[in-house]
């Protein structure tokens, strides 16, 4: 791929969530980042199973803060952070190579001082119905990827 992407999960809950999206990660390129704590170890069986035998192949890193993951991150590194309370669409941002797309807990979302920090990099994606709260974490970064690379891709 003539781009790269990386997904950013803070303090993720759910193994599941976890597993299938480091084989999104895989099948995309994309590297996966997990800010600590997590509420699972790397080697439960429920992320195993949803990440199959992926797991080993994946270029996944560990990070044991949001704080120091911000620090690792290069400073001019195009970033975007997924909320339900994000200004615009995933569909009006112009993705760039090399993104870090930003996804809260499952229970949580983002942290208030990060979503007010980068209030402009905020995007939501789109829900019709106002009875959905939220959409699955795994889903919602499925749709930001390929979205991402939709764009990338068409330039």
């Amino acid at each position: 791929m003539p781009f790269h992407l990386n997904v950013v999960l803070v303090e993720p809950e759910i193994p599941q969530n976890t597993g299938s999206i480091g084989r999104l990660c895989l099948a995309t390129g994309t590297t996966l980042h997990l800010v600590e704590p997590m509420a699972f170890e790397i080697t439960h069986s429920r992320l195993k199973r949803a990440g199959l035998d992926y797991w080993e192949h994946l270029d996944v890193r560990t990070h044991k803060s949001l704080e120091a993951f911000l620090e690792f991150m290069p400073k001019d590194a195009p970033k975007v952070f997924f909320t339900k309370y994000g200004g615009k669409t995933l569909f009006q941002h112009t993705f760039e190579p090399g993104t870090f797309l930003f996804f809260g807990k499952e229970t949580m979302g983002l942290p208030d001082w990060l979503t007010n920090r980068y209030a402009s990099d905020c995007l939501r994606i789109p829900m019709y119905d106002a009875r959905v709260r939220s959409l699955n974490l795994a889903n919602a970064a499925s749709i930001a990827v390929y979205e991402a690379i939709r764009q990338l891709e068409c330039r």
